[in-house]
């Protein structure tokens, strides 16, 4: 690796060295003479008439890796493309828009997709070839890389026109997709509820299909946490207490947070497990998955107060903020899963390892966290602990639990200071506006369930993204890095902060958030409005595509149209006013036919729909904000599990916002709770404990 680091810096780099995505610079120094996604590059093309190389990665994809190690760092192959070929390399993290579109193309014409994502194209942007990962010649199954350029390089010399009609051919069929056949009828408010019911019913009966009773989780490998529908499940359960919705969502966690998905010497997820039992991960960590699953963690602990899942999150935060948080508050992107060229090398450790770090108390550690002399990955161990028992432990050791699991921190605490003078694998030092706001809610989250300094991070980190990922006329970008912002904002930048945004008024009760969100969503419906029916990908000021993209699907992220209407109906709720509640009517009817294809699918838009069909309940405060009765009241009530509720403020100000709540006086000197539940409201109450047994 340090050869290879040595032998690119004699080189002369391409253009890619001007960027700030770390992803693009990785490559700036391959042989391959990478253009970046720009006008300027496709005029080129055109000009010299070669058709397009697009690769679409990201910095921390080990697939990545190993194509720029077979192929982008090879001389054969960049001959190849540097001769038939104008090459872009593109960000998919910077660039959603663009991932989202080619990979639409993908698997229309492949039928799966993923990264690196690889496509050759006309001038025009048109492809007409597609594909994931290629090896530099023909092996298992994979056509080569050497043979498709060489292939592609010269049907374009001489059969140009061929490759131009395919590229016709094939945009005309995937823009064919996307067309509905028909207007969607619409439901009327009587027909609506029990349609969304039928639907959320028949998702959950799906995943029970599918879920693994002895692992937990869904399907076969590789498994992915997927925790919106874990949240969903536990939303799932409240509706329905017979059902077995919470025990699969409290397994699957459970193993999670046992398997070796989990970094247990320095906590914080990894992406997935490439094995059903949640021992072997893709070492990658994400941003967004850990607020998410942090998240999922804290919604399991409102419901069932199992100290386990508090501690789950707390060790995610722990993560986040030593090691993924930038001087100014705000969050990177994601660490890779290789380190010294070697996946999981970081992550590893042999009984040797662990006992030059503990001596004696190597023993007991390697017992509890399955450190062994055959190992179970490559011949080393992945910390994990799906096959010990601590109380059986504790017992077999003459220890109590207790002090068992003390001396097991202090070990792993060892092992951790031990461990940070390895090769860190490589930091993807990006802050993304969207997947920021993710984790700007789970610390909200985090401040409403567990109290500490969670509120006063996740402020520090809003405050970063309203200061320098915010135009003067309000316009949100998508990504910062080293002083400058690129990308104008997706609907996730606008969706997720939004959400994040109400998670912080939740928490705090600043009428100032609750202005921000309302400001927020007029200028998405400004920006990225649909007139059939939901919300582009992109604003109407972006770069113009082939096509411009809407999502739904709830993959690894939630999609920006579940997340919008989640957020539009509870703007309804808390401000009472009726042109929320009809975006969120029109944004459910707009997607009823897509959800009803796959309800399991979209897992985030369907706690819009719980959040809809469950009766509602209402809180109101009144009373100063720093009192010490109000934070009782507040601790209250999130004491425990209350998806399908809004709490609101009323501190004297928040009524230029919210009219309705002139009808809740506000005494200096004394606070008070008024809940509604359904249709029905309850005398006012002064005392949290009469509050929490309401609740």
């Amino acid at each position: 690796m340090e050869e290879q680091n040595m032998e690119q810096q004699k080189r002369k780099p391409n253009r890619l060295i001007n960027e700030k995505s770390p992803y693009l610079l990785q490559h700036a120094f391959n042989l391959v003479d990478w253009y970046p996604w720009t006008d300027a590059t496709f005029t080129q093309a055109l000009q010299e008439n070669k058709p397009i190389f697009l690769s679409i990665g990201y910095s921390t994809c080990h697939w990545c890796h190993v194509m720029e190690k077979e192929s982008f760092e090879d001389q054969e192959v960049a001959a190849l493309l540097n001769r038939y070929f104008i090459s872009i390399k593109v960000d998919r993290e910077e660039r959603p828009d663009v991932d989202h579109l080619y990979m639409e193309f993908c698997q229309a014409l492949t039928g799966s997709g993923g990264w690196p994502l690889t496509l050759l194209m006309t001038p025009e942007k048109e492809p007409f070839f597609a594909g994931t990962y290629f090896p530099k010649n023909q092996r298992y199954g994979r056509p080569g890389l050497m043979e498709l350029l060489e292939q592609v390089g010269t049907l374009w010399q001489n059969k140009e026109d061929d490759l131009r009609e395919s590229a016709r051919e094939i945009l005309a069929a995937v823009k064919a997709r996307k067309l509905p056949a028909s207007s969607p009828t619409l439901l009327s408010q009587e027909e609506l509820p029990h349609w969304q019911e039928d639907l959320i019913h028949e998702a959950y009966q799906a995943l029970k299909s599918a879920f693994d009773p002895r692992y937990g989780g869904f399907g076969r490998a590789p498994k992915f946490p997927s925790p919106h529908t874990l949240s969903f499940l536990l939303r799932y359960s409240l509706q329905h207490p017979e059902s077995q919705a919470r025990a699969m969502a409290q397994k699957t966690l459970d193993s999670m947070g046992q398997g070796g998905i989990k970094d247990h010497i320095g906590f914080g997820f990894c992406r997935y497990s490439t094995d059903r039992e949640w021992l072997v991960p893709h070492f990658e960590k994400m941003l967004y998955d850990n607020a998410l699953l942090a998240i999922a963690y804290l919604e399991s602990y409102q419901f069932s107060r199992r100290e386990e899942d508090a501690q789950q999150a707390k060790e995610i935060f722990y993560y986040v903020l030593r090691d993924m948080t930038s001087p100014e508050g705000a969050f990177y992107s994601a660490e890779d899963a290789d380190s010294e060229g070697v996946e999981g090398k970081f992550y590893l450790w042999s009984p040797e390892e662990v006992e030059r770090a503990l001596g004696e108390e190597s023993v007991l550690f390697c017992q509890a966290f399955d450190i062994t002399t055959s190992g179970n990955f490559e011949g080393k161990s992945i910390p994990n602990r799906l096959k010990s028992d601590l109380n059986k432990l504790a017992q077999t050791s003459h220890l109590s639990l207790t002090t068992l699991k003390e001396r097991l921190e202090t070990s792993r605490q060892a092992l951790f200071a031990n461990r940070e003078q390895r090769i860190h694998p490589h930091k993807d030092d990006k802050i993304l506006t969207s997947w920021n706001a993710l984790m700007i809610a789970a610390l909200a989250k985090g401040a409403q369930v567990l109290g500490g300094d969670y509120l006063g991070r996740a402020e520090k980190a809003l405050k970063f993204i309203l200061t320098h990922l915010r135009r003067e006329d309000g316009r949100l970008f998508a990504r910062y890095r080293d002083g400058e912002i690129a990308y104008l904002g997706y609907l996730g930048d606008y969706a997720y902060l939004i959400g994040s945004v109400l998670e912080l008024y939740a928490a705090s009760g600043q009428p100032h958030l609750l202005s921000l969100a309302i400001d927020l969503q007029e200028d998405q419906d400004e920006l990225f409005t649909d007139p059939d029916g939901g919300y582009f990908l992109t604003g109407k000021d972006a770069e113009s595509l082939l096509m411009r993209p809407k999502e739904v699907y709830d993959g690894a992220l939630p999609s920006g149209n579940s997340v919008s209407a989640l957020n539009l109906l509870r703007l309804a709720r808390i401000t009472a006013d009726g042109r929320w509640e009809d975006k969120a009517s029109k944004q459910i009817q707009a997607f009823r036919s897509t959800l009803s294809e796959y309800p399991s699918g979209y897992t985030a838009f369907l706690q819009a729909l719980q959040f809809a069909t469950s009766p509602s309940q209402e809180l109101v405060l009144a009373g100063p904000l720093d009192s010490p009765r109000l934070s009782e009241m507040r601790k209250a009530y999130f004491f425990g599990f209350h998806p399908f509720a809004t709490i609101l403020y009323q501190e004297g100000t928040v009524s230029r916002i919210t009219p309705w709540v002139e009808d809740y006086p506000v005494d200096p000197n004394q606070t008070m709770a008024y809940l509604c539940q359904g249709l029905a409201c309850q005398a006012p109450m002064s005392n949290p404990e009469d509050l929490a047994q309401l609740l």
